[in-house]
């Protein structure tokens, strides 16, 4: 089924982001999260695409497993990273001849050591140009990308980051999730300006729960989301007692959903880290 049709405010769904594993260990891990979020009845999960296509082969056959195996319809991440325009239609033409029928197109990190992104000859510089790829070659898929309510790290205003995201949206997006935030203030205040500036398709907000205080460092410098002052002194107070750091980002998260579930989003997107506990332990208190 195709995504667009179950992101409804009046009957919102939840869904959970993976990362291919690189062991036999990481993905017998991975098949058992899948099974404890089953019991959710997640609207979709999806896949990411490791740098430069590093992971593409794993990503096409675990969309296609998570399908055949477990009954939930799953979605491919898809970058421009590393590809000529012929390797992205060769990958195209491989997800479309799986049966699948959503895809989240992507320009992708620059690779490892890189300090900026640059195309391979015969590459794509941007995400649109991949939707417009896609669009242009009538492939099936429903098509999703991200969005950045504090603004694309690379971008120098989020007014020009609102900008490209209307030239993604116009070349043929069905619709947003977004980065990472902890403040939804950021979230309303990035709706309502793409709505001011037509962009009218669904923006479904991605929530992390912070599992691991180093590893939320890592992503907010990664990613440049902001965390707000109370919670920071909050982590700062536990960040030697794991349980009681996951108590907290498990307990932040929840009310971060229960506000936005309040306000009308059409689905909220986990970004699970290939891990179950917490996530489990936000969707079932949001559906208790």
């Amino acid at each position: 089924m195709k995504i667009r049709n179950r992101l409804n405010p009046s009957k919102p769904c939840f869904s959970f982001e993976f990362f291919p594993p690189k062991t036999e260990e990481g993905e017998k891990n991975l098949w058992a999260t899948l099974e404890d979020l089953r019991a959710l009845e997640p609207g979709f999960v999806s896949v990411t695409y490791g740098a430069g296509g590093s992971t593409r082969d794993r990503t096409i056959g675990l969309v296609t497993q998570i399908k055949e195996r477990t009954g939930i319809e799953a979605m491919a991440h898809l970058t421009c990273v590393g590809h000529t325009r012929e390797e992205l239609i060769h990958v195209l033409d491989t997800l479309r001849d799986g049966k699948i029928e959503n895809v989240l197109a992507l320009r992708g990190d620059p690779p490892k050591g890189a300090t900026s992104y640059q195309p391979v000859p015969g590459g794509l510089r941007y995400a649109n140009e991949l939707v417009e790829l896609i669009r242009e070659r009538e492939y099936p898929f429903c098509l999703g990308s991200a969005g950045y309510p504090e603004g694309h790290l690379e971008t120098p205003s989020r007014e020009k980051d609102l900008e490209h995201l209307k030239v993604k949206v116009d070349a043929g997006l069905d619709f947003v999730i977004t980065q990472l935030f902890f403040d939804n203030a950021f979230y309303f205040d990035f709706v309502e300006r793409a709505r001011r500036a037509g962009i009218n398709v669904p923006i479904v907000p991605g929530i992390m729960p912070i599992t691991n205080h180093e590893q939320v460092g890592r992503f907010i410098r990664l990613c440049g989301a902001t965390m707000p002052m109370r919670l920071q002194l909050q982590l700062e107070k536990v960040k030697d007692d794991p349980e009681a750091v996951m108590q907290l980002g498990v307990a932040h998260a929840t009310r971060q959903c229960v506000e936005l579930l309040a306000r009308g989003v059409p689905g909220i997107h986990f970004y699970t880290l290939n891990k179950s506990p917490a996530t489990r332990m936000i969707v079932s208190a949001l559906k208790g």
